[in-house]
């Protein structure tokens, strides 16, 4: 009986496992794609079949402001925190990818159409943004935190 209860709780973590890898719901550290310096945490959930993007924490230099403004997004957003800001909505699965969705540069205020694909069991996050289409665009490899 006991053997049969640890190989149940055995075989649910395996599953819950392989289930995150194949599922980009979590917390990613950003990489700049230009400098490889880390820029952001950024928590992806799930809601109603598509995913949303926050960013929740930003890696600042010594002397730059710990909490900026989004000063040149447009819209709602102009002005306000970048820590807690949604940056990225409206991804459906369509097989191994998530597109038909949007992101923010927070940086230069400008929205790209986007999609992204794990890599490496889950633990990488390729997010592409891009105008018009894909071959337009650019690549950054986010890391999935434990």
């Amino acid at each position: 009986m006991r053997m049969r209860i640890l190989l149940l709780i055995a075989l649910g973590l395996i599953s819950t496992l392989a289930a995150a890898a194949e599922n980009p719901v979590g917390l990613w550290r950003t990489i700049d794609d230009k400098s490889g310096k880390e820029k952001s945490l950024v928590r992806v959930t799930e809601s109603n079949g598509q995913l949303q993007l926050t960013i929740e924490k930003i890696f600042r230099e010594p002397g730059e402001e710990p909490n900026p403004l989004c000063d040149k997004c447009p819209g709602e957003k102009k002005n306000k925190p970048v820590i807690g800001m949604q940056i990225g909505n409206g991804l459906k699965k369509d097989g191994d990818v998530w597109s038909g969705g949007e992101i923010l540069d927070p940086q230069n205020g400008k929205t790209y159409k986007c999609k992204v694909w794990l890599e490496d069991k889950g633990k990488k996050l390729n997010v592409r943004g891009f105008i018009g289409v894909s071959v337009l665009g650019r690549t950054q490899v986010w890391l999935r935190e434990e």
